[in-house]
């Protein structure tokens, strides 16, 4: 039997209690997306991507169709993934308009030469590799232009209520994972958050474990939350207490909000958020399945 665990999660916030099933069941669907790659022979790498390509497919979560907008009204896209196996990363930041940010960094990954490319460098890296340019309002969503108004108006703060998504992946040998995100609502043009960043909202090592971050992009990236997840586990602590840590270290030396997905080297899971919501949900090949927010 394929061996194999797969944990996602949706953004953490404050989504309306009316909308909270609904983002768990996008949650759910991307597990059971991943665990069908690691069930082919997909590896966890393949997992976690295909996670988040669903999330990004889903206008609920703030990724891919549906992201939010920044200052100008305009869809700009962080994505990263990273394989425990040789800690190789590919991330892009800034991005304009595709339909999976996850796919391109995954593609950067692959060719190696680079591990980040932002704006117009990877823009013309994706279509040099086959991705599809698509119209600057392709991705955008009623409820994105709603948001965006709102918090120029002053009703509303700049988070996503929907969030970054994110997953991590275990194939019985290796660690993968992958966070996208639209990043904040209102956001300076050319403003790059946590997700493509590793050692802040993404990090994965075989053998020790893997980590997916969502909150304040400004915050995690000071406070190195992907890094502290993964210093804790290779420090002997599990999944759900280097979690627990990191998001503690989090609030302490920023005092902000957030929250982070956990497998650690063995496909056990963890999680932890300061948040009022953060959508997740959890799955292996042997049948266990739990979800929640």
């Amino acid at each position: 039997m394929t061996v194999g665990a797969v944990i996602v999660h949706g953004g953490a916030g404050s989504v309306p209690e009316e909308r909270r099933a609904a983002h768990v069941a996008g949650c759910a669907r991307a597990v059971e997306a991943g665990l069908e790659v690691l069930r082919a022979g997909g590896s966890a790498l393949d997992a976690a991507q295909r996670a988040v390509e669903v999330l990004e497919d889903d206008p609920l979560f703030n990724a891919g169709y549906g992201a939010c907008l920044n200052e100008a009204g305009e869809v700009e896209l962080d994505a990263a993934v990273m394989d425990g196996a040789g800690l190789r990363f590919g991330g892009v930041c800034a991005m304009p308009p595709v339909r999976h940010p996850i796919a391109v960094a995954r593609a950067l990954l692959e060719e190696g030469r680079h591990a980040l490319l932002a704006d117009h460098g990877a823009d013309a890296f994706a279509v040099a590799h086959g991705f599809e340019r698509l119209s600057a309002d392709a991705l955008i969503t009623p409820a994105a232009r709603a948001r965006l108004e709102a918090v120029r108006a002053g009703r509303a703060e700049s988070g996503w209520a929907g969030g970054t998504v994110g997953a991590v992946a275990w194939d019985g040998a290796h660690v993968a994972a992958a966070t996208s995100t639209g990043g904040m609502v209102g956001k300076a043009r050319g403003r790059i958050g946590d997700s493509p960043i590793p050692g802040a909202g993404t990090l994965a090592e075989d053998g020790v474990g893997g980590v997916s971050a969502t909150g304040h992009g400004e915050a995690i990236l000071r406070s190195g939350t992907g890094h502290h997840v993964v210093a804790a586990l290779r420090a002997g602590a599990s999944a759900s207490d280097a979690a627990a840590s990191a998001i503690a270290a989090l609030h302490s030396g920023t005092g902000s909000t957030g929250g982070v997905i956990v497998l650690d080297g063995a496909g056990r899971p963890g999680r932890a958020n300061n948040t009022e919501t953060m959508s997740w949900a959890y799955g292996t090949s042997t049948g266990e399945r739990d979800a929640g927010w």
